[in-house]
C-alpha cells in the first residue's frame, strides 16, 4: 500500500491512497469466510455455505466494504503518525467519482481524499499578557436581598385582607369591549413595569376593581400567560384596557430568623445565631461572585485570544464537509451559521494548540471528578440538606459517562478548565477589589 499527502496550500491538502490486491485480499478473504460461517441460505445447512458461493453472490459488496474500512483505517493511522492537525474529516475528492473499476479482486485502486489543515499560528499568551482578576465583595444591599429571598423561600403563604407591593393577586381580567377576553389568573405585582399601575394595585381588598392597560403593565410573555392567549394574539390586541377584579390576595411571609429556619439551610446545629447566619450567607454570596469573576476572566482571555490570532480556514472544504455530514441542511442555513461555526472552530484550535504545545493532559479521574461536581451541585439545588456519599456520586458519575454525548461534553469542559488553569498560571493577573454593583457595570 502506498499512502502520501500533498499540500494544495497552507490549509488544504490531498491524501492519496493506492491499494493493490496484495493489500486487500487477506481481509476480503477473511470477511468472505466469516460470512460463509454465519450465512443462512436456502439449500444449505447453517454454517456450511461454500465460500465460493458467498464470493460469487456477495463478493463485490464485501470487497467494497472491506476496501472502505481499510482505506479509512489507514488514513486515520497516517494522520496520527504524521501529526496532521486536520479539520473535519477526510472527504473523497470529486474526481474519484469518475474512476471506473471492475471490482473483480484484481484491481489496483487509487483514491484521493481532501483534507482541511489547521492553520499555523503562535498562541498570544505569555507573562507579558496582563488581565484583571476581580475580587468581588458583597455590599449590604446584595446581602439584604439574598437574606430576604432565603427567608421568602422558606416562608409561609398567607391571605391578607389588603394588598401590598410584592403580593400575588388572584384576579379576573376582563377586556373593555363586548365579547372581549376574560381570564382568571395569578398576577404578581412585582413584575408590573408601570409604576402608576403598580401603585394602583396596592391597598386593594377582595372584590375591588381597578382598570389597567395591560400593554403598559406587563411584558408580552407575562401578559399572554395572564390573559390565557398566545403572544401573537396579545401583540394584535385592539383594546388594551382591562378591568381587574380581585378574587383573593396571596402573600408569602418571610420566615423568622430562628433555629428551625437555620436548620433548613445548614446542617442541624451548625448555625445558631443571626450573625453566624449572616456570615454564612456572605460566604455563599462571595463564592458565587468568585464564579462571576472567573467567568469574566474567561471572557477576557477568550476575547484577547480571538483578537490576537489572525488565521484563515479552508472555508470551501469546511462547507463541503458540513454539507456531507448534515445532508438536510439548506444552503441558506449553512451560510447563516457559518460565521459562528468558524468562530467556535477558531477558539477550539487555540485551546488545542495550548494543550499540545504545553503537553497538557486531561485525565480520566479529572472527568470523573467534574461529573461528580456537577451531580453534587444538582442534588444540592433541589435539597440543600442532602449530603450524597462519595460512593453514590461515583455511581451517578459512572452512569452519566455511559452516555457518549455527555462524556464528550464533560471531556471538553475538563479540557477548557485545564487550559484556563494553565493560562492563569502563565499570564499576569492583576488583582482588583470591586463591589458587586460596580462589577455589574463592567458587564454592561
Amino acid at each position: 500500500m502506498n499512502i502520501s499527502h500533498q499540500k494544495v496550500d497552507d490549509v488544504n491538502a490531498n491524501i492519496q491512497v493506492e491499494l493493490t490486491p496484495e493489500d486487500y485480499t487477506p481481509s476480503v478473504d477473511k470477511a468472505i469466510k466469516d460470512q460463509a460461517k454465519k450465512a443462512k441460505l436456502p439449500g444449505f445447512r447453517p454454517g456450511m455455505v461454500p465460500v465460493g458461493h458467498i464470493k460469487r453472490t456477495y463478493g463485490k459488496a464485501i470487497l467494497f466494504d472491506e476496501i472502505n474500512k481499510l482505506v479509512n483505517d489507514k488514513i486515520a493511522a497516517y494522520i496520527g503518525e504524521n501529526k496532521l492537525e486536520v479539520l473535519g474529516q477526510p472527504l473523497p475528492a470529486d474526481n474519484d467519482a469518475d474512476a471506473v473499476y471492475n471490482w473483480d479482486f484484481k484491481d489496483t485502486f487509487n483514491f484521493t481524499y481532501e483534507i482541511g489543515i489547521a492553520p499555523e499560528f503562535e498562541t498570544p499568551f505569555s507573562k507579558e499578557t496582563a488581565f484583571t482578576a476581580y475580587d468581588i465583595k458583597a455590599d449590604e444591599a446584595t446581602l439584604t436581598e439574598r437574606v430576604k429571598n432565603l427567608r421568602r423561600s422558606y416562608g409561609k403563604m398567607t391571605n391578607p385582607e389588603v394588598s401590598e407591593d410584592g403580593d400575588v393577586l388572584y384576579a379576573t381580567l376582563k377586556q373593555e369591549k363586548e365579547d372581549g377576553i376574560e381570564n382568571t389568573a395569578s398576577v404578581r405585582t412585582d413584575i408590573i413595569e408601570d409604576a402608576k399601575i403598580k401603585k394602583a394595585l396596592v391597598g386593594l381588598k377582595k372584590d375591588d376593581t381597578v382598570k389597567i392597560d395591560v400593554k403598559k403593565a406587563f411584558k408580552v410573555a407575562d401578559a399572554a400567560r395572564i390573559l390565557g392567549i398566545n403572544e401573537e394574539s396579545f401583540e394584535n390586541l385592539d383594546v388594551t384596557k382591562f378591568e381587574l377584579t380581585v378574587k383573593n390576595i396571596n402573600r408569602l411571609e418571610e420566615s423568622d430568623l430562628d433555629q428551625e429556619f437555620f436548620d433548613k439551610l445548614f446542617p442541624a446545629g451548625e448555625v445558631t445565631k443571626e450573625e453566624d447566619f449572616t456570615a454564612k450567607v456572605k460566604e455563599e454570596v462571595e463564592n458565587l461572585f468568585k464564579q462571576n469573576s472567573d467567568q469574566k476572566l474567561r471572557n477576557d482571555i477568550y476575547a484577547f485570544g480571538m483578537d490576537n490570532v489572525d488565521v484563515k480556514f479552508p472555508e470551501a472544504f469546511l462547507k463541503k464537509w458540513l454539507k456531507a455530514t448534515n445532508p438536510n441542511i439548506s444552503a441558506e442555513e449553512l451560510e447563516e451559521g457559518f460565521a459562528d461555526f468558524l468562530s467556535n472552530l477558531k477558539w477550539t484550535i487555540i485551546e488545542n494548540r495550548i494543550v499540545t504545545t504545553n503537553n497538557l493532559e486531561v485525565k480520566y479521574d479529572e472527568v470523573i471528578n467534574l461529573a461528580k461536581e456537577r451531580i453534587y451541585a444538582q442534588i444540592k439545588m433541589y435539597n440543600i440538606n442532602e449530603e450524597p456519599s462519595d460512593e453514590q456520586l461515583n455511581q451517578f458519575a459512572m452512569q452519566l459517562l455511559q452516555d457518549r454525548e455527555q462524556a464528550n461534553r464533560l471531556f471538553e469542559e475538563a479540557k477548557a478548565l485545564k487550559v484556563f488553569d494553565y493560562l492563569k498560571e502563565n499570564v499576569t493577573l492583576n488583582a482588583e477589589e470591586i463591589s458587586y454593583v460596580d462589577f455589574e457595570k463592567l458587564e454592561k
